[in-house]
């Protein structure tokens, strides 16, 4: 019997204790330090309990059982379903300081319905038999104007015959002029982005010109509640704005969209991706940034009402009561996503889309495909990457995004490591308070 080559074990803040997790045999505790130090020092004392939850194993049998589980994973994401991007166009009317569209053609060329019927044709034919949506993303896609108006209602008409659940990517400027229009398809959610309080975010997410956007953005939220469309708020972090989290959570506390159950949140970290951020000292690395949240919960609770972190599997543990299933590759890229661009494009992600030099093929006028260079993406999951098969954390980590494994390394098959140790502890520490004292 040997130590698990798959067991976590991390330290719990503003606690003597530890947790112990295994995400292969799906077992969990919370340890004493002691019992934390016989572990690290392989002077077991506790080896039946330990071998019963898969701490010790035998190893041949835990390459089997990684071996069954990874066949399991493939199995389900095979038939998970799959979302799929279009951009209409990458222009804007917004100037936001962090842009990392910055670089690209922002050219006023609108799709044209042969476009948009090779479009649908194609993704009828590849993804036949998946369950899939579209989400609409840009540039920004909700712009005034008919013809802007025209192309997104012939695309959600199109939708809706094919059957298909509509998400949007929006600044959220226009969210309310666009909200009939939306009443009438099946929008599975709205995504909007809010970076604080009116000061800091008109700061940051300013018309193009000038001008003061929060207003407008708070006006299409409220409607689109009011209407029963989910609202999923982003909020895009880093130094300048991650102190306001307090007061957007008590602001959208007392305007009531966290007792609307739809309403949902999520925090999103400004990095070096694409043209992203001219000051790199705004930039809050991963661990940084979660760091950050756990002392802003600590001393204002609120926020878990606005927003739960996921603290990598912590979440997920208390509110299932269970670990999540190994996760043998976190990058959805040609799997369970794919992108589609007005000029006939296909991409990987939401990471590449744009990005011409790292297109996968056409789909408009004809149908190209780069096959080598999609089956390095397809292939590329922790059992791929060499860094990642001797890596203890690879079941919680995934290999994380390839587009920044490929921007660090110039290689696909490049791990993008989370730093699962710290935030596990971080979790335990917010969500299993209880079981601390």
């Amino acid at each position: 019997m040997t130590f698990s080559n798959h067991n976590i074990l991390s330290p719990i803040p503003d606690s003597d204790k530890f947790v112990l997790a295994n995400l292969l045999t799906g077992n969990a505790d919370i340890i004493s330090a002691q019992k934390a130090e016989e572990i690290e020092s392989k002077q077991y004392t506790d080896i039946d309990e330990y071998a019963a939850k898969g701490y010790l194993v035998d190893p041949d049998a835990e390459m089997s059982m990684y071996r069954k589980r990874y066949a399991d994973f493939i199995d389900e994401r095979d038939s998970d379903e799959v979302q799929i991007f279009f951009v209409p166009w990458y222009a804007c009317n917004f100037a936001c300081d962090y842009c990392y569209q910055e670089g690209y053609s922002n050219e006023h060329s609108l799709p044209g319905q042969d476009l948009l019927d090779s479009f649908f044709a194609y993704i009828t034919k590849e993804f036949a038999g998946r369950e899939k949506y579209i989400t609409i993303f840009g540039g920004e896609p909700l712009l005034s104007g008919e013809a802007y108006r025209n192309t997104i209602t012939s695309l959600l008409d199109r939708a809706t015959a094919a059957g298909l659940e509509i998400a949007l990517v929006t600044n959220g400027y226009h969210l309310e002029e666009y909200l009939d229009l939306l009443s009438k398809h099946r929008i599975r959610e709205v995504q909007v982005t809010l970076d604080g309080m009116a000061d800091v975010h008109n700061l940051r997410r300013p018309l193009k010109g000038g001008g003061a956007t929060f207003d407008r953005i708070v006006a299409g939220i409220d409607g689109a509640l009011a209407r029963n469309l989910t609202i999923n708020l982003r909020v895009v972090v880093d130094r300048q704005n991650i102190q306001q989290l307090p007061a957007l959570a008590q602001f959208a506390i007392d305007r009531g969209w966290t007792r609307n159950p739809h309403f949902k949140t999520q925090l999103g970290r400004n990095y070096e991706l694409h043209t992203c951020q001219t000051d790199k000292n705004r930039l809050l690395s991963r661990i940084e940034m979660f760091r950050e949240i756990y002392a802003l919960v600590q001393q204002h609770p609120e926020i878990l009402e606005f927003h739960k972190p996921a603290f990598s599997i912590s979440k997920f543990l208390f509110e299932n009561g269970e670990l999540p299933s190994p996760l043998y590759d976190s990058c959805p890229g040609t799997k369970t996503e794919w992108a589609f661009d007005y000029t006939g494009a296909i991409y990987s992600c939401t990471a590449t889309v744009g990005k011409t030099q790292e297109a996968l093929g056409t789909f408009y006028p004809v149908v190209t495909k780069k096959t080598a260079l999609i089956e390095q993406w397809e292939e590329r999951d922790v059992t791929a990457i060499a860094e990642c098969r001797t890596c203890n954390l690879q079941l919680a980590c995934g290999g994380g995004c390839a587009s920044v494994a490929f921007n660090n390394t110039g290689k696909l098959h490049a791990p993008d490591c989370r730093p699962v140790k710290e935030l596990l502890g971080m979790g335990i520490a917010t969500y299993f308070k209880k079981e601390l004292v």
